[in-house]
């Protein structure tokens, strides 16, 4: 069994996407790593760098090239002061030369040397190949980015094949939510509990404490951020930050200098029905703003469904409980991140293989299983949340128009947001004896239509809105 931390499922990165651009990214450094262990890094005279499938359809509408040579100059997602990273890009195209990991220069034409290929590879569709030029030899070693940064090589296929087993250090390893709900009852723990139980086996308290304020942290300035920004969003379908206006006329007179002093200002405003829909819209939209615009953001559990989690939590800490701290976020967050690693592993979530259901879906379904949690809901009850949105995301498609993370990816945030709160409110009122689907069979039935949906609707930009609507009509 495969083991997957909250950690794994919650990662901070760079936008606009998680398997278009971390992915690759962390490939980069993956494949540097490989060429130091094999002591061939201080040869390369030359790099080169294959991009397949889906990678190559969309990729420069999500920034595939520029992770790449992120990546290759040795910058990290999770550090890099995102306004170098325009800089970054601008002197390697202008010098056509690559600081290989900030230790040798290199020649390198971002035109000729990133080579963006239709074919797809038989893995996933995600297939990057990254080849060094030593003694007139070439090496290359191939990489696949499968969804929310999770970057594996074809190794991973044959040991598959020949059913070698992954064997997980957890205590309590889940792979399906009734075993969730088995190691719920046996410890009289609620998930969060367990959760946390399974994360003391591979580091400390402090540790695990230290990395949640992080993530939240960076979800709560990603907020302030793009509620703060205003204009249009790059790559030129000139889409208007909507969050910036929606925030203006929300936030009134209220006065503040932080993202925390913010959270506090917004408890103190007008919480009626249309408000509350247009704070949480407002949270989402700013973060999928952020992460178009190639921000650090939250991978939850990709960057396209990045708005989803935070804007749920946000709804929780400044409308249902105004004395919510960080052992709120931190349940928050431990309930999100096993459920989306249970969707990972009994199906994906990579646009690539599943289309939009795979990210705003998945996002949407952790999500309300957590707030579902810190409403007061059984272990039972956060499954039936999530298991509700989930149900009602099946068979969406991902049709990005100009392969850019914008229309309709940032306004779907803003849905599976509403959708999240609407689940757990009724999970809330659900008798879990009572429910004909549960989680296990949702999950089941979104990898079965996964499979079965038309290879155009997942994340190529060849139907549905990416084909009905043109460039030119933007």
């Amino acid at each position: 069994m495969e083991c997957i931390s909250v950690f794994d499922m919650l990662k901070i990165g760079v936008g606009p996407s998680s398997s278009h651009t971390l992915g690759p990214w962390r490939a980069a450094e993956r494949w540097i790593k490989e060429l130091k262990a094999k002591n061939r890094f201080e040869k390369v005279e030359k790099i080169t760098v294959d991009l397949y499938g889906s990678l190559s359809l969309t990729g420069k509408g999500h920034a595939t090239d520029y992770a790449v040579m992120l990546g290759l100059s040795g910058a990290d997602p999770e550090y890099v002061p995102v306004e170098s990273i325009d800089s970054t890009i601008a002197t390697i195209k202008s010098t056509n030369t690559l600081h290989f990991n900030k230790e040798k220069e290199l020649p390198f034409n971002f035109k000729d040397d990133i080579i963006f290929n239709r074919k797809v590879l038989p893995f996933h569709s995600n297939g990057m190949s990254f080849s060094a030029l030593i003694n007139g030899r070439n090496y290359k070693s191939t990489y696949y980015s499968i969804g929310g940064g999770f970057v594996v090589q074809e190794e991973r296929k044959i040991s598959k094949a020949n059913k070698i087993i992954f064997y997980c250090t957890f205590p309590y390893p889940v792979s399906y939510g009734e075993e969730l709900l088995k190691f719920c009852q046996q410890l009289d723990l609620p998930i969060s509990g367990v959760v946390l139980e399974n994360e003391k086996s591979i580091r400390d308290t402090d540790s695990i404490d230290f990395e949640l304020k992080r993530i939240w942290n960076t979800m709560l300035e990603c907020m302030y951020t793009g509620c703060h920004t205003e204009g249009n969003l790059p790559g030129g379908l000139n889409v208007r930050r909507r969050a910036y206006d929606m925030h203006k006329n929300l936030i009134g007179e209220n006065k503040y200098n932080t993202p925390q002093e913010w959270l506090e200002s917004i408890r103190k405003t007008e919480v009626k029905f249309r408000q509350i829909l247009k704070w949480v819209s407002c949270f989402a939209l700013a973060v999928n703003e952020v992460n178009a615009s190639l921000g650090r953001v939250v991978t939850a559990p990709t960057n396209g469904s990045a708005g989803v989690i935070p804007a749920v939590l946000m709804y929780y800490m400044v409308i249902e409980n105004h004395e919510a701290d960080f052992e709120h976020v931190k349940k928050f967050l431990l309930v999100a991140g096993e459920i989306g690693s249970i969707f990972k592993k009994g199906a994906t979530i990579s646009a690539a293989m599943g289309g939009c259901q795979a990210e705003i879906g998945v996002s949407s379904a952790m999500a309300a299983g957590a707030l579902t949690e810190l409403l007061g809901g059984t272990p039972e009850q956060v499954l039936v949340a999530a298991e509700i949105a989930m149900e009602h995301h099946l068979g969406l498609t991902c049709d990005p128009i100009g392969g850019l993370v914008q229309i309709p990816c940032i306004e779907r945030n803003s849905m599976g947001a509403i959708k999240a709160i609407n689940a757990a409110e009724l999970a809330l009122e659900t008798d879990p004896n009572n429910v004909k689907v549960p989680l296990d069979k949702v999950v089941n039935t979104m990898w079965e239509t996964a499979k079965d949906m038309n290879t155009k609707y997942k994340e190529t930009s060849e139907g549905g809105l990416a084909v009905g609507v043109h460039l030119t009509d933007c």
